[in-house]
């Protein structure tokens, strides 16, 4: 019987399932959008049911598509949004509160107040992380202290705390795992760096009980298996997780040290592997880990910026400029330049290196002349901006400039912004054939954790090379970009 291998695509706007055979050639998917929250300015929130049936949803999409029959899944990987924080009920599995989401800023706050009693070096030496409302232990202590009993009920240990890749865990498995790995507990503000465990001084710091928190097991193992679902037969075992930037860089193909991607989503994500060694950056990256493979793990060094593919939503949606995100490249394609036009999508504040919880985004340089194919233009020149920024810290941290990288995420298909990019940043930028490595990580994961492949030696075919970028930009034109650019930021 033929074998294939099932990625779970958890995301911040859809749910996505895609199936690959055992050559890692995608044969079907599914792609299923699910409401965003916005309660109070800043705060973002999604309803977990939701989440969970547009998974299912995705999952009956891509079995469909690639006409495989669920009994030939022979394992399933899961790669999720990161920081988006939920708690549930450990008998009825139903959420106490919609799920805080990382983009989301109600804790700005509280990490503001940690800063003041001096924290912030001790959370960053013990996890990689700073203080910011971006990563999920403040939403934790946010939603302990505002549902109510819920701070009493996860004392007794009646409560659950996950990441979305431990709630899509539970769900898949009948609540009968409670788990993760440790490239999402990395994320969480409560994880030893070092030791890859929970940290007692960190959950007293939040305050936090244990019995909340899922057990960390290696990105690659069984995690539990299917059972009591409509869509997959009971047995499936899920042998793979990691959070989406991580199997973004194992779906690159990433495996020796210095190698890098990045990541065009919702927002973008630059990661270099590290090593087997957690790195501290003194440029305002994070150290995080990459993954686990049995006993020995991989860390990283990464950069995110919290706006991207979010900003031409925001075109799309909030002031209705095009009908599809697909149509802005076109939109910004009738206008030569930007026309000094500078967006700073500081939407969510600004992360890495700035880490500006406060900063809100700026639009400036607009005159009469100013068209919507220039906004379009700026955005999409916002975005590689952050990046050229992020890439500029990472060269500091490591001694020298940033070797060539490749990217993926939907907003990798636009060849104007990777155009861009590789002339802010001055060097070569790959985009491989399938921009779809986040799910393909996570299925050469559970392939591994499966047994289907002996070890990542046998998974570099997988990545197959696509279309390069190579600068072009006058150096001159280049820093008179850059110069508005900094201006900018300084003012949002």
């Amino acid at each position: 019987m033929p074998r294939y291998l099932l990625a779970i695509d958890q995301g911040t706007t859809s749910s996505r399932a895609i199936v690959f055979d055992g050559r890692m050639n995608a044969r079907g998917q599914g792609s299923v959008e699910f409401r965003q929250f916005f309660p109070k300015p800043g705060w973002v929130e999604h309803d977990l049911d939701e989440i969970w049936s547009s998974t299912l949803k995705s999952i009956e999409l891509a079995l469909k598509q690639a006409g495989v029959r669920a009994n030939e899944i022979t394992a399933i990987g899961i790669t999720n949004q990161r920081e988006t924080t939920a708690i549930w009920d450990r008998r009825t599995g139903k959420p106490i509160h919609r799920a805080i989401v990382w983009q989301c800023r109600r804790t700005a706050a509280m990490c503001d107040a940690l800063k003041a009693q001096g924290k912030e070096s001790l959370v960053r030496a013990r996890t990689g992380l700073v203080l910011d409302a971006y990563f999920s232990g403040t939403k934790i202590r946010w939603l302990l202290e505002n549902v109510k009993g819920a701070d009493v009920r996860a004392q007794k240990g009646e409560l659950a705390f996950g990441t979305i890749d431990s709630a899509l865990l539970w769900k898949l498995t009948g609540g009968t795992a409670h788990a993760t790995d440790p490239s999402n507990a990395s994320r969480t503000l409560l994880m030893d760096l070092a030791t890859r465990q929970w940290d007692d001084e960190m959950l007293s710091l939040f305050g936090i009980p244990r019995a909340l928190l899922p057990e960390i097991k290696p990105s690659a193992g069984e995690f539990g298996r299917t059972k009591g679902l409509k869509v997959l037969p009971d047995g499936i075992p899920i042998s793979g997780i990691a959070g989406d930037q991580q199997s973004a860089l194992f779906g690159q193909a990433c495996f020796t040290a210095g190698e890098a991607k990045c990541t065009y989503g919702t927002g973008a994500f630059l990661l270099m592997n590290a090593g087997p060694e957690p790195v501290t950056s003194k440029h305002g990256l994070l150290g995080t880990v990459a993954w686990q493979i049995g006993a020995e793990a991989t860390y990283a060094l990464e950069g995110s910026a919290f706006i991207a593919g979010a900003a031409v939503q925001w075109l799309r949606d909030g002031l209705g400029l095009v009908d599809e995100s697909s149509q802005i490249e076109a939109l910004a394609r009738s206008v030569p330049d930007s026309n000094g036009v500078v967006f700073v999508p500081a939407l969510a504040g600004l992360g890495a290196p700035h880490w500006r919880q406060e900063a809100r985004g700026m639009i400036c340089g607009l005159d009469r002349g100013t068209t919507a194919g220039h906004l379009a233009r700026a955005t999409l020149e916002g975005i590689a901006f952050q990046i050229h920024d992020l890439a500029v810290a990472m060269a500091q941290d490591i001694g020298h400039p940033m070797p060539m990288f490749r990217v993926d995420g939907g907003a990798s298909q636009n060849d104007l912004l990777l155009q861009f990019q590789a002339d802010l940043l001055q060097t070569q930028i790959e985009r491989p054939r399938m921009v779809e490595t986040t799910a393909l990580g996570a299925a050469m994961l559970a392939g591994l954790g499966a047994g289907m492949f002996k070890g990542t030696a046998e998974l570099k075919a997988a990545v197959r090379g696509g279309k390069k970028f190579a600068p072009k930009m006058k150096l001159e034109l280049r820093e008179q970009h850059l110069s508005r650019w900094r201006a900018a930021v300084a003012k949002a």
